[in-house]
């Protein structure tokens, strides 16, 4: 028989310093969301690079304001408990946006027009039934989903939480602003 001078219980906690160390900042994952939405789910942008350079004012103006968009309302649902849910949100309807803007051909230089309702940039609801939009929906919404909720977050006190959320939210909004600004100068 042998000594023990430790009982362990086997219970690990997710706030032992390396763990805290490894998880991925909430800020960071405001950024990398916001950034997925913005460059990888922005059709616009993927024509402007696929045209060689056509539209290519527009389609940076609307990867701006979608990325400020997503950051923006991340930021405000930054929250330890409502983050994740939240950027699931903002993952799938910045797909089904895709979707809509690919099937029905929306031009970019379309988004600075007041009259523009957000109903039109949508999917109608036969190309939900064809292979783009649910594709899109899949590879630009689900699989960043599936990692998402796989991905462990850093924890921060409330005041730190609250002090990156702000400083997320009013970055965000400039970027946004800057987007809409860079449209309307293009239309």
């Amino acid at each position: 028989m042998s000594l023990k001078l430790f009982r362990s219980t086997g219970y690990h906690s997710i706030l032992t310093p390396g763990e805290a160390r490894l998880a991925l900042h909430p800020g960071w994952a405001v950024t990398i969301v916001a950034g997925w939405v913005g460059l990888a789910s922005n059709v616009w942008f993927w024509q402007a690079l696929a045209t060689g350079g056509q539209d290519a004012l527009p389609a940076a103006g609307s990867a701006l304001a979608l990325s400020g968009a997503a950051g923006s309302a991340l930021s405000l649902f930054g929250w330890r408990r409502t983050f994740k849910l939240a950027a699931t949100g903002v993952l799938l309807f910045g797909a089904l946006l895709a979707g809509g803007v690919l099937t029905q051909d929306i031009p970019a230089r379309q988004l600075a027009d007041p009259a523009l309702r957000l109903s039109t940039l949508l999917p109608t609801w036969a190309s939900l039934f064809r292979w783009q939009v649910p594709t899109l929906l899949v590879l630009l919404g689900g699989i960043p989903v599936i990692y998402l909720w796989n991905v462990q977050l850093r924890r921060l006190a409330g005041s730190e939480q609250f002090r990156t959320n702000l400083a997320g939210l009013v970055t965000w909004a400039l970027v946004f602003a800057c987007g809409f600004a860079v449209l309307y100068a293009t239309a």
